[in-house]
């Protein structure tokens, strides 16, 4: 157990910072288009519910 305090719980903890940290530095080289944020598109607004039609009295 004093094996994984010692060495390998610190090396996984040192490696997914690593991982981390090329992911986001990762975005300096990326084409300055795909660097910007995504744009916030609107999503469309729900259509109603249809209703039962009601019945009318015909003239």
């Amino acid at each position: 157990m004093a094996f994984l305090r010692q060495y390998v719980f610190p090396f996984l903890i040192v490696a997914m910072f690593l991982v981390a940290l090329v992911a986001v530095s990762a975005r300096i080289f990326l084409p300055a288009d795909l660097a910007a944020p995504a744009p916030q598109v609107e999503a469309p607004a729900a259509e109603p519910v249809a209703t039962q039609p009601s019945v009318t009295s015909p003239n």
